[in-house]
């Protein structure tokens, strides 16, 4: 099958998003399918306001149109909602043509974080953009129910996975610093709620592997705490399995696939009960989560590291994959 998938996520960026579509793609022509990726890294690009890291394409629908008629797609995928899947979405309303989105990230909530839109606002326009698609792929049970609430139509379950060769239980030798050591990895920004982190009075050392908007001013804040800027591979993995306790401050995030990888690595995770860590962590005593996130840190301290990876392996990238296949549409040609 020729499968089409419009991301404006994608390389050099380092996140969920683009470790599951990269996941994905490498899987599916693994299993003989042609994949096409449309990405900015095809297109003149601006940075994003606020995030020069995110390069966004500049009037890519004629590109985007070309590329669809001459790829001649079974199936035609949007995964984001940015200038890209506005564009394939126009084109396919244009020749109608089926397709199907993914949910991968909380934007309301983000937006309101940064710039305080009222989350309604920015929910009516996703509802808009979802609202023509033949299925709308979420990460969890969890989130499907709260896009029900807001009125969304057609979803799909969509899950995540983990490469459990790549992250598992290492030597903590790693880092020397004074132990427990903390951890969290992803983009350093406000919408992460980074600083519920780092301000937790917390023994011994925390370390922060990222990169975002935020980066320069909290090491400003915060002397003491060890930042490295991102990291990805091996070295990513040695950062998780040395670590003794994985902090994910973040309410926002749809899933959380760093959750899966420190668990992966035998590290327990600490988190907030709200979605994302409730479908990952749930009652499975992989993790520890309280609203008092230093109570949750404490606890998860205790967790044993053969646990943590057994609840991981659970999570498999190939059964991922095939819930993805099983809800693409086919294009009526």
């Amino acid at each position: 099958m020729k499968i089409l998938i419009v991301s404006d996520a994608w390389l050099p960026q380092i996140n969920g998003v683009v470790r599951t579509l990269l996941t994905t793609k490498q899987i599916l022509e693994s299993m003989g399918h042609q994949v096409l990726m449309v990405t900015p890294d095809l297109f003149k690009t601006i940075p994003c306001p606020t995030y020069p890291e995110i390069r966004l394409a500049l009037r890519p629908t004629p590109r985007v149109a070309e590329l669809i008629r001459v790829f001649d797609p079974d199936t035609i995928h949007i995964a984001t909602e940015g200038p890209l899947g506005l564009s394939a979405r126009s084109f396919c309303y244009k020749q109608q043509k089926r397709f199907t989105t993914s949910f991968h990230t909380k934007f309301p909530e983000y937006v309101n974080a940064r710039f305080g839109i009222p989350i309604r606002w920015s929910y009516h326009l996703l509802r808009w953009f979802h609202g023509l698609s033949s299925r709308v792929m979420v990460a969890t049970q969890s989130l499907r129910q709260e896009l029900e609430v807001q009125g969304f139509k057609n979803l799909a379950f969509w899950s995540r996975g983990v490469d459990i060769e790549l992250f598992r239980p290492q030597a903590k030798r790693f880092l020397l610093d004074a132990r427990p050591i903390s951890l969290y990895v992803g983009r350093v920004a406000v919408e992460k709620n980074i600083e519920a982190f780092l301000k937790l009075n917390l023994a011994g050392t925390k370390y922060v592997v990222g990169q975002g908007p935020q980066l320069e001013s909290l090491k400003q804040q915060y002397p003491t705490v060890r930042f490295v800027g991102a990291k990805t591979g091996e070295e990513l993995s040695r950062y998780y399995a040395a670590a003794d306790v994985f902090v994910f401050p973040s309410r926002t995030d749809t899933f959380g696939l760093v959750l899966l990888e420190s668990l992966a690595s035998g590290t327990p995770v600490a988190a907030y009960p709200v979605s994302g860590p409730l479908d990952v962590i749930g009652k499975s005593g992989a993790g520890c989560l309280d609203e008092n996130l230093e109570t949750a840190v404490q606890q998860a301290l205790t967790i044993p590291a053969e646990h943590c990876r057994h609840h991981a392996e659970q999570y498999s990238w190939q059964t991922c994959t095939q819930q993805f296949l099983s809800n693409l549409c086919p294009i009526e040609k």
